[in-house]
């Protein structure tokens, strides 16, 4: 690895399919309010968004679960995508990740459905209540409110993949293609095996990033 030579920019788009609970800061959290928040843009009207760091690290998972490996780093073939840092324990090696995952943003259209949804608790976003049933009593117990993005809202999703000169790009393209099918039938966030979390991919669309045009679109 020697050289870098192209960048491969692959936009598409997330559909949440159902609702969708990354948890954000419950801090100076007021009565009567969410207990268990999403996260959200401080900056930009706090629209909720899906951070690269939690795509990446979920499909880096589902594509170890299925290799075999027990732990993060001993699969040479994850390793080589999504990088490792070194472990003298199982003789990983410090490597740089080839794929980069942007935040995943909110498109315009969805933004203005959901503010103007009157069936929505908050701006852009649902509550649910969630409890813990006594078995024994057979009553509902420790009653939660936690925040979700309501199914039917999508997302704006950019990858990067770097082609070093000694890299397959086909089998690191195939090894990226496997991981968004494991993604879709899994789930993203928190409380999957309550519903929650269920997406769906829309079209690919490749641009090649390289030194003959200037690594510009």
């Amino acid at each position: 690895m020697k050289q870098l030579i192209k960048k491969i920019k692959i936009e598409t788009s997330i559909e949440l399919i159902t609702g969708l609970h990354i948890g954000g800061s419950s801090e100076n959290v007021e009565i009567g309010g969410i207990d268990n928040p999403v996260i959200k843009l401080a900056s930009k009207d706090n629209t909720p968004y899906i951070p690269g760091s939690s795509l990446k690290g979920k499909m880096r998972c589902l594509l170890e679960q299925v290799a075999g490996a027990t732990q993060v780093g001993l699969d040479k073939e994850v390793n080589n995508l999504f990088g490792s840092t070194e472990n003298r324990n199982n003789n990983t090696k410090n490597q740089p990740s080839k794929i980069i995952v942007r935040d995943a943003m909110l498109t315009d259209e969805s933004k203005s459905a959901l503010l103007g949804c009157d069936s929505l608790d908050m701006p852009y976003t649902e509550s649910k209540f969630e409890n813990v049933i006594d078995r024994v009593k057979g009553v509902a117990e420790h009653p939660r409110q936690t925040e979700r993005v309501p199914a039917g809202a999508i997302f704006d999703a950019e990858f990067i993949l770097n082609i070093w000169d000694d890299d397959n790009e086909e089998e690191l393209k195939e090894l990226f293609k496997k991981g968004i099918r494991l993604l879709e039938n899994d789930y993203l966030g928190g409380s999957g095996s309550r519903g929650y979390g269920q997406i769906k991919f829309g079209e690919f669309k490749e641009t090649v990033l390289s030194e003959e045009n200037n690594w510009n679109a």
